[in-house]
């Protein structure tokens, strides 16, 4: 069924109060069931394990990935199976809407486990307790709540911004809930196949599990290569490919990964890593820059570069569009009250937000202080600069999907780094303020958006986020805490490389102490990095966005181990392949499988391998 919307002739002249009353009278579906208590649970359960799909992927590559479709095929399938046994009915369209607000909240909460408090931790070398890690963490999610909704009037309602992401989520419920429940079926068959797939293959590499049943002997090898390896020991420049991390894994999350970044990220990453482990770090190491072997010897020369062009990059693209900033405020000021507020019975009242922005940013200004040791005054002028990010950050998100986060964090690093020289732990957790409160901010807002295609209710899914949001922290964080045994050592290990604190500690660092701690060949990258950057992003603008490589494709190269790069970017390449293999044969079941369900088919193999990646982390520092 057809998804009734505004018109662009609409959405330009008609009032705040006019579009509102044609939604309410057009799209609103009244009273259906939505946060029901299976709808909260559901999400609840379905959140707190793809949270920890979003730690695994975060902890290896820094980023973090949607979970709004992967959650809604999932509860689909499992509500139609129910349904059909007879145990109970077939969820409703607005219930998985709800369901997948909550789970959404739980998935993305986890980001600052690996960027901002893992950077804390890895600078003071001191473990952060675990109940004040969930409690900021909560905090600083709810505080994206209520920046959220007085928002969402302007961008959803009014302004009616797509949020592509968002928006693809409502098409998919809208195609499962139709007529034809047959596709969502598929979809969920091809969820379930691909990550048993990939939760089988990371299952047979681990040497603990296979031992434990006694199938020692079906064991993969942790990486292709080293059947080669076991042969023959290739080299560059003297050093070893094993212990410049070239290998290829087994395991397909990465590839799956890679299929949903596109060609020029893959790309970009490959290219990148080449140059990083293949050129550069075997130099280095023969010239006795770096010291001894592996991605952690690599990673002390080799970030800088790498993290200075994702930085430049980031906050030139940025600033290079002056339009998110005109969109971003205008309207702002002296917009007129509202005279009626048709739909004023089923949003979140404004009074909440008003109330609850104060009186939760001083008790994140106070835990700043109690638990950080960052001066009251810093943290009080963080606090609107939470609301200038994330209007900006919104506007970014609500246009192309994208939200600048790192940009984000990396400006208020450099603002706090001038109010507050030489206190780096202070510059790194008034940047967790600002860039995470804002980034919780933005998705809502896109989780938010399917809701309002459909008809639900606003509140429903404010409660559903929130919902999520402790959903998350009870489950992601004593996860976190327990794959690195509650020992801020074992951060940046091969197991655990956490590129996203690096990049955050790296900007600290340089912000704080300036580049003379640096070895001078380091200090080279950090300008040819920042230069190349800022070239990226330019070449981008010009070829209006032809340009094949992605400066932060090529930066968080350098930060991540060869062996991800060469996945993710293997990946890409085999989906683009399969794309334009499959792209005039419509109807075949290859063309369905591998182009129209490619999400899916990706995202079932992260979130089979990821979840079992973790559990077997687990298992082996039990064992150990």
């Amino acid at each position: 069924m057809a998804i009734r919307q505004l018109n662009e002739e609409q959405v330009r002249t008609m009032n705040p109060e006019q579009k509102d009353q044609w939604w309410l009278e057009n799209v609103w579906k009244g009273d259906m069931p939505q946060l029901t208590l299976r709808s909260a649970l559901t999400g609840m359960l379905l959140g707190s394990v793809l949270s920890l799909t979003n730690l695994y992927i975060g902890i290896q590559t820094g980023w973090t990935l949607g979970v709004g479709i992967t959650s809604v095929i999932m509860a689909f399938a499992a509500f139609k199976v129910m349904g059909r046994i007879g145990i109970g009915s077939e969820i409703t369209i607005l219930e998985n809407n709800a369901m997948q607000s909550i789970a959404t909240a739980a998935g993305y909460m986890t980001a600052p486990l690996v960027t901002s408090l893992a950077a804390y931790m890895i600078i003071t070398g001191k473990l952060i307790p675990i109940g004040v890690t969930i409690v900021w963490m909560i905090s600083l999610s709810i505080l994206g709540v209520l920046f959220a909704f007085p928002l969402k009037r302007r961008f959803i309602n009014d302004e009616q911004y797509p949020f592509p992401e968002g928006r693809a989520c409502g098409v998919v419920l809208d195609a499962l809930h139709g007529e034809d429940a047959r596709e969502g079926m598929f979809k969920a068959k091809i969820l379930a196949m691909s990550g048993g797939l990939s939760a089988l293959i990371e299952l047979m590499r681990s040497e603990t599990v296979m031992s434990l049943v006694h199938l020692h002997w079906l064991k993969l090898p942790n990486h292709w290569s080293d059947l080669l390896y076991k042969f023959s020991t290739p080299s560059i420049r003297g050093v070893k490919l094993s212990d410049l991390t070239i290998n290829l894994d087994s395991s397909i999350v990465m590839i799956a990964t890679g299929g949903l970044m596109g060609i020029r990220a893959g790309m970009s990453l490959l290219l990148g890593a080449v140059i990083n482990y293949c050129f550069l770090a075997p130099w280095a190491m023969q010239q006795g820059i770096i010291e001894g072997t592996g991605f952690r010897a690599i990673l002390t020369w080799g970030m800088w570069g790498g993290v200075s062009m994702m930085t430049t990059a980031a906050i030139f693209g940025f600033f290079s569009k002056p339009q998110v900033f005109v969109q971003a405020f205008r309207g702002l000021v002296g917009r007129r009250e509202r005279i009626v507020d048709p739909v004023r019975h089923i949003e979140l009242p404004g009074k909440i937000s008003a109330i609850g922005i104060p009186l939760v940013g001083a008790f994140i200004v106070w835990m700043a202080w109690k638990f950080f040791g960052i001066e009251i005054w810093l943290g009080i002028i963080a606090i609107p600069l939470v609301f200038i990010f994330a209007t900006i950050g919104a506007t970014s998100a609500g246009l192309t999907s994208i939200t600048p986060t790192s940009a984000l964090g990396y400006l208020t690093q450099t603002t706090f780094s001038i109010l507050s020289p030489g206190k780096i732990t202070t510059n790194v957790m008034t940047a967790a303020i600002t860039g995470e409160v804002a980034s919780n901010t933005s998705n809502l807002l896109m989780d938010i958006k399917p809701g309002y295609m459909l008809g639900g209710k606003p509140r429903h899914q404010a409660m559903g986020h929130v919902l999520g949001i402790f959903a998350g922290a009870f489950v992601a964080i004593p996860i976190f805490y327990a794959m690195i045994h509650y020992d801020a050592a074992n951060l940046m290990s091969d197991d655990l490389p956490m590129p996203g604190a690096q990049a955050w500690r790296a900007v600290a660092e340089v912000l704080t102490k300036g580049l003379s701690f640096l070895h001078p060949t380091a200090r080279y990258a950090v300008f040819i990095g920042g230069a190349m950057g800022i070239l990226f992003e330019i070449l981008k603008k010009v070829t209006r966005n032809k340009f094949p490589l992605s400066a932060v494709g090529v930066g968080l190269a350098f930060v991540i181990n060869f062996h991800t790069s060469l996945s993710m970017g293997l990946g890409a390449i085999l989906f683009w392949l399969l794309g334009k293999a499959y792209r005039h044969k419509e109807g075949s079941l290859a063309r369905k499988l591998w182009v129209e369900n490619q999400e899916t088919l990706c995202a079932g193999a992260i979130a089979g391998g990821a979840i079992i990646g973790i559990a077997i982390i687990l298992v082996e520092a039990s064992a150990g």
